[in-house]
Formats: structure tokens, sequence, C-alpha cells
């Protein structure tokens, strides 16, 4: 179905610029996505956007058994003029998005559309492509959450292991802020009157860091210290931008207590702070029934599925987070992904669309 397949669409997608902030390519992106999907028999949702490209939810026919949701994203990290262009050899393909996440789109596609071929009509099976993953999903995340109670199953075209490893657990991960504030004093004629943000935001750096429990895989991390106005002035501001990433809700529990017991708490007399931001992406662990449904793929399709953990995150984390039965990695294996050396192996792309054509005719057959 695939021998003599040359990878034509895929190149027009990679040559179509879709930086997260450039709209008019991510919505171009999606355009021709939508026609290749209703040519399937998919309608189309689309949740415009002014800011960000719109998000898509293609529906198929719905019927009384169990719904899955295929979820991507049609932006890259990419902006115009810096990575561009498709080209391969026997092997790889190079260019943005061939492993994150255009090549993985293209796998659900390709195995939609064998299901097509097979069964004459899809149903039950759903697709999102939203348009900001990659920053954060601030826009699609409460999209992507109200969406999650009508599905059963998600599955995620991420990248796969480099042994064909599909993903069952990733890092919750959020984001926050202190702000600091002090009072600003001549540091020479006036030392004693001043309230020093910075050496505040000091203790603060030490006591957030301090949280970090690397045998639980939680890792918090101060990434940019600002503050003061000169080297003569007490400085009378200061912020911390904090990044948490945990593995388990205890975890962040235990954290976002400590964070504002360490935003509450004063070691320059007259400091005060302020805590802002939240989590982005609640944890994707692993649960009994992810693992009986790692069972049934086997099972039903022959083959050994392999798992791994991983620090990033993705949208996975936000179904999960729902309670639906979650499983990512299922685009092709890639590397270099974030860079101008991005790849996808070719035997990886044919491996990936040959497994979830027999998972998805394994829900078409009402076997899962």
């Amino acid at each position: 179905m695939i021998k003599n397949y040359d990878f034509s669409e895929l190149k027009r997608l990679i040559d179509l610029n879709s930086y997260t902030k450039n709209k008019l390519g991510v919505d171009e992106n999606g355009k021709i996505f939508t026609k290749w999907m209703q040519a399937l028999g998919f309608s189309c949702e689309v949740h415009k956007r002014d800011e960000v490209g719109n998000h898509l939810l293609f529906t198929s026919k719905q019927t009384e058994g169990k719904k899955v949701l295929l979820l991507g994203h049609l932006d890259t990290v990419f902006p115009p003029m810096s990575f561009e262009h498709y080209r391969d050899d026997d092997e790889w393909i190079y260019g943005p998005g061939v492993c994150d996440m255009k090549g993985g789109n293209m796998v659900a596609l390709e195995s939609l559309r064998n299901l097509h071929q097979i069964f004459g009509e899809i149903r039950d099976i759903d697709m999102l492509l939203v348009s900001d993953e990659e920053t954060g999903s601030d826009d699609s995340k409460d999209l992507t959450l109200s969406l999650a109670k009508n599905y059963d199953y998600c599955l995620v075209y991420e990248a796969a292991g480099k042994n064909g490893e599909v993903v069952n657990g990733r890092k919750g991960v959020g984001t926050f802020f202190i702000d600091i504030e002090g009072k600003a004093s001549h540091a020479g004629n006036e030392y004693i009157k001043g309230i020093n943000a910075n050496l505040e935001a000091a203790h603060k750096l030490i006591a957030l860091t301090a949280l970090t429990d690397l045998e639980k895989g939680t890792t918090v991390n101060v990434g940019k210290v600002e503050g003061g106005i000169g080297a003569n002035t007490i400085s009378p501001h200061a912020k911390l931008s904090v990044e948490l990433r945990y593995t388990n809700s205890d975890e962040r529990d235990r954290v976002l207590r400590g964070f504002e017991s360490i935003c509450q708490a004063s070691h320059v007399e007259g400091s005060v702070a302020k805590l802002s931001g939240g989590i982005q992406r609640d944890v994707m662990a692993p649960n009994v029934k992810q693992e009986a449904f790692l069972e049934k793929i086997e099972a039903l399709t022959g083959e050994k599925i392999t798992v791994e953990q991983r620090g990033g995150v993705s949208d996975a984390n936000h179904m999960a987070s729902q309670g639906v039965i979650t499983l990512d990695g299922f685009g092709p294996f890639g590397d270099g992904d974030h860079t101008i050396a991005e790849r996808a192996s070719k035997k990886s792309y044919f491996g990936r669309i040959d497994l979830n054509t027999k998972i998805l005719t394994a829900f078409m057959e009402n076997k899962i």
C-alpha cells in the first residue's frame, strides 16, 4: 500500500513555514490537511483564533462504539528563514517538522486512508490538530480539556522512541513567577535605609532549588533572575522565573505548598513577594488501564510494544489528566527536533503507518 510512497505530500507541508506565530502559514497547513481529511469523509470544525492559527477538530461518523481521538499539532518552532525546506536521502527525511510533528500527522493521515480503503468509511475516530503546542498550548488547552470527556482513548503523534517505543508517561510542568518588592536607597549614603529585593531573591532561589528531589523525578529550576537598577542602588525589585517538572500529583502538591511558603517567608525585613503563574500541563502517569490497553494492542497486532517515559511534555498530558487512556509517540522516529538537524527515519515512518493501521482497524472492528 505504501511501497512506492514518495513523501510528496509531506514535502508540501515541510516546505510551508508554520512557525507558531506565523498564523498565515499555520492556517494554510491546516487548510491543506482539511482537504485530505474531508476526502475521507471527515467533517471539520474550525475553532477560529485571531492571534494564533485556527484549531481543527475532524469528526467521523458516530455510533455506539468506543471513541478514540488522534491528537497532533500544526505548528513548528522555526521562524521564517531560520530552517526551511524538505530534503531526503535513502534513510532519512530532513526538515522542520519531519518528526515534530508534521511527520506524525502524516502517519495518522496515511493510517486513516488505509482504514477508508479497507472499510469504505471511518467511524468513531476523530482527530484534533491544535496550532500552538510548541509555545505551551496556552490557547488550545481549554479546548483540548473540554473535548476529553468525549473519548475513551487518545493516540498522540509525537515522535517514536529510537527503538519504536511509545510514550506512557510524561512529567507535568508548570511555570511560575515570584515578584519581590523592596525599597531603593543610595548604596553609599543610605545603605541601611534600603530593602534589598535582590538579596531576598537570592534566599528564595536557594530555597526553591532545595525543593528538587531527583530520586522522585522532581526538578525546580530558577531559570531567570531579574532585579535592581544599578550597582550604586539598593535593589527595589526583583523577579524569579521558575519551572517545575514532576512525575506524580503528590510531588506537584508538595512543591506548590513549598512555593507558597517560600513566597510568604521574608528573609530581608520589609520585602514583599507575590507568586503568579501555574501548571501548564499536568502529569501523564503510567497506570493500570493504560497497561491493559497496551497488552490488548500487542495481542491484536502481534507486535511487542515497548514503552518509555519522557521529561518533556506534550498535549498527551492534557488528555491523560482527564482520565482518558492515552499513549504518545505514534509518529515516526526522529531526532534533532527543535534544531536545524531535525530528521525522521523513512523506515520508521512506514513501520508507524503499519502499526497505527492495525490499531485503528481493531477499533473499527470493535475489538478494543
